[in-house]
């Protein structure tokens, strides 16, 4: 059974930077696409970034590039998001999901609280 656990959300000022995490469980990733979502109360949830287990080519929304990072432990099983000069639009719940293609993300986290105070 596969398991997304996030942590890492919590109350920061603007300006400064958090990093997320992402436990993975539950089979091998190293075919899948892992990525990083979220949703800001009264808003439809959105892409934020993703890569591939293997390493290829991280991508990322075009209004987040070079301030947002995503990586990957492979000896923990662990997805990281790197949040610099955060603003209070980064306000929402971020989730971590994975799946065998950018358009197929069948697993998803519970989802971690970011806040962004002004």
């Amino acid at each position: 059974q596969v398991q997304l656990v996030e942590s890492g959300g919590r109350l920061v000022q603007a300006g400064g930077s958090l990093r997320l995490s992402c436990a993975a469980s539950g089979r091998t990733f190293s075919s899948y696409v892992m990525g990083w979502f979220r949703q800001a109360p009264g808003k439809e949830r959105e892409f934020v970034a993703g890569m591939w287990w293997s390493g290829a080519s991280p991508y990322y929304a075009d209004s987040l590039k070079g301030r947002f990072t995503i990586s990957r432990d492979n000896a923990k099983n662990t997805v990281y998001l790197q949040m610099n000069n955060l603003t209070p639009e980064d306000t929402a719940v971020y989730y971590c999901a994975a799946g065998p293609s950018t358009s197929a993300y069948n697993h998803w986290g519970q989802g971690t609280q970011v806040t962004v105070s002004s």
